[in-house]
């Protein structure tokens, strides 16, 4: 698949996840198979007015790539700005591809007329899509969801204005705003828009695994499929869905070893990435994800919230690990992810 002239080369893909997808996230999605990255959500006003904090959540490692920044915002000049920003950076932290949020449904945002709110406001939507791709050097893409609510579902005319405007890759959440993360999501609102348009259409929602990922490809005809809950705690994913798809091999899951051996390490990378601060209190999360369904997790993840530093953490995850290998267990493999539960719902909210 080729979004403009990017070539993404295999149909899975991590989303954008706010307060999830940073650099060393990232990085161990892309290790692990996953074909291109998206940043959290970045603010364009943030961008457009210099802000230095901003614009350090769009930094990356070269091998990231294929990535894009996901922009979020109401104003089309100042969605141009902010992309005229990213462009003119030097190449080496210039992003490959510029992703719009049309699809957030989290209430600060909405209530500032961007994420899932475009999705009622098409002629708003227009001139933002116009705007960037006129500022832009790279592919625009954007995001959205199948609409606001049930009786205004209005995912194909909307893929046919993006197109129209200029975007060169549809990704959908297949889920109203009102929706949000609950109930099954409506592949069949994907398909019609992938017979509507003939730029790449990535679906989104309800694939938890490499059987889920196949039967969206073939029942909706989309392009690619975009992950992000299955992806928590289980970078492997992407791997497995690889080698299903490619070779119609399954791989096991990842065994209790593989999960802590990661926990370990992506706590190293968000430390020298973030300050030992940042990681101490934003691996928590990471942590509670990486042990689900291993032996005694529900202490860990209880001892874990109870850490103050980056030292303590990493000792608890090397003292776990060893009980498990004293105990024959660290070659445990338990079968999927964690359970979505209200707060990664609204760590997830950009997606």
């Amino acid at each position: 698949m080729h979004i403009g002239n990017v070539r993404i080369d295999s149909p899975f893909l991590l989303a954008p996840l706010a307060g999830v997808s940073d650099s060393p996230f990232r990085q161990l999605a892309r290790e692990q198979g996953a074909a291109a990255v998206y940043t959290e959500m970045v603010s364009a006003d943030g961008l457009a007015r210099g802000n230095r904090a901003t614009l350090e959540y769009c930094a990356f490692e070269p091998q990231e790539r294929p990535i894009g920044i996901q922009l979020f915002g109401s104003d089309p000049g100042i969605m141009a700005e902010a992309t005229r920003v990213l462009c003119d950076l030097p190449a080496e932290r210039r992003p490959d591809l510029i992703d719009i949020n049309m699809g957030c449904p989290v209430r600060k945002v909405v209530n500032r007329a961007a994420g899932a709110a475009l999705l009622t406001r098409p002629e708003r939507m227009n001139a933002i899509v116009r705007g960037m791709v006129a500022a832009s050097t790279v592919p625009v893409t954007a995001k959205i969801r199948i609409g606001w609510d049930e009786g205004s579902r209005n995912v194909v005319e909307v893929a046919r204005l993006l197109e129209d405007a200029g975007a060169q890759a549809v990704a959908i959440h297949a889920r109203t705003r009102v929706e949000r993360f609950e109930g099954p999501a409506h592949w069949e609102m994907i398909a019609a828009a992938r017979a509507a348009v003939s730029v790449p259409v990535i679906g989104n929602g309800d694939v938890r695994n490499a059987e889920d990922a196949r039967r969206m490809l073939e029942t909706t005809g989309c392009d690619a499929v975009m992950l992000g809950r299955a992806a928590f705690g289980d970078p492997w994913v992407f791997r497995r869905l690889r080698a299903f798809h490619e070779r119609g091999e399954r791989l096991a899951p990842p065994t209790a070893r593989e999960r802590l051996e990661a926990g370990i390490r992506h706590l190293a990378m968000v430390t020298a990435a973030a300050g030992e601060q940042v990681a101490a209190r934003e691996m928590r999360k990471h942590v509670a994800w990486y042990v689900k369904g291993l032996p005694r997790s529900a202490r860990v993840r209880e001892q874990v919230n109870r850490t103050r530093s980056v030292a303590e953490m990493d000792e608890l995850l090397r003292r776990y690990l060893g009980e498990l290998e004293r105990e024959g267990l660290a070659a445990f493999a338990p079968e999927g992810g964690p359970d979505t539960d209200a707060e990664s719902e609204d760590l997830i909210a950009a997606g």
